[in-house]
């Protein structure tokens, strides 16, 4: 099985980058390292030139692949999400109905694991940043420009694989759409609260953000 997903690459809007970080040694170590600095100071304090310093590169050579800081933290977001949605569609595609949107809850709410197939990109790490700092990917005045640039392609492509598992679920239920991009954003949510805010969630080490979606989902669905 390794060996059939060994050539796989995650596919990212073209529009989000000047030049394919996947085509040259230097554009992976932009995003490895990117990761791991923003990881370690946060998006606020993240600069191309810390990580050009970082990477023992000049700030301009990053610029050959983005153009802004804002559109690397959107092409780290997309990748995650077209990430996840490997994982999904391999994962559900075999499965009968009334077990697919289960496991699809638990494929986009669990806590990661680093896929051995993407040796430049640590997911364990790029969820953290997705956890902590996806929001400010599209809480911005240009969101809608954005979206209608096909930004949020990927993440909008999962929410509307978990609204059509909803809606064959259970046809009749009037918002498979809110249900499935709450179930998005709770898990990340649900995560940050669980690290930083424990005594605002009932998520903790024996009880996780999966099982409180689960529990939401099935209790909203449910005759």
């Amino acid at each position: 099985m390794d060996s059939l997903f060994s050539n796989l690459k995650i596919a990212v809007p073209e529009q989000i980058y000047v030049k394919d970080p996947e085509s040259s040694d230097l554009g992976k170590r932009i995003v490895e390292h990117s990761i791991l600095l923003i990881n370690d100071i946060g998006f606020d304090s993240f600069t191309f030139k810390k990580l050009g310093t970082l990477i023992g590169s000049n700030e301009s050579s990053i610029y050959r692949y983005f153009e802004s800081k804002h559109k690397l933290l959107l092409y780290l977001s997309s990748w995650y999400w077209a990430w996840i949605e490997y994982q999904l569609v391999l994962e559900t595609h075999s499965l009968e109905p009334s077990n697919k949107l289960k496991v699809a809850i638990e494929i986009v709410t669990r806590s990661i694991k680093e896929d051995s197939k993407f040796s430049h990109i640590n997911e364990v790490i790029l969820n953290k940043i997705m956890v902590n700092e996806n929001s400010k990917s599209f809480l911005t005045k240009e969101v809608d420009q954005e979206n209608k640039d096909g930004y949020f392609i990927v993440y909008k492509r999962i929410i509307h694989r978990l609204r059509d598992m909803i809606i064959i679920l259970k046809p009749n239920y009037k918002f498979p759409s809110s249900l499935a991009s709450t179930i998005l954003e709770a898990s990340l949510h649900q995560h940050f609260l669980k690290d930083h805010f424990v005594s605002i969630t009932d998520c903790n080490d024996g009880l996780s953000p999966t099982d409180f979606i689960q529990n939401l989902v099935h209790n909203t669905l449910k005759d």
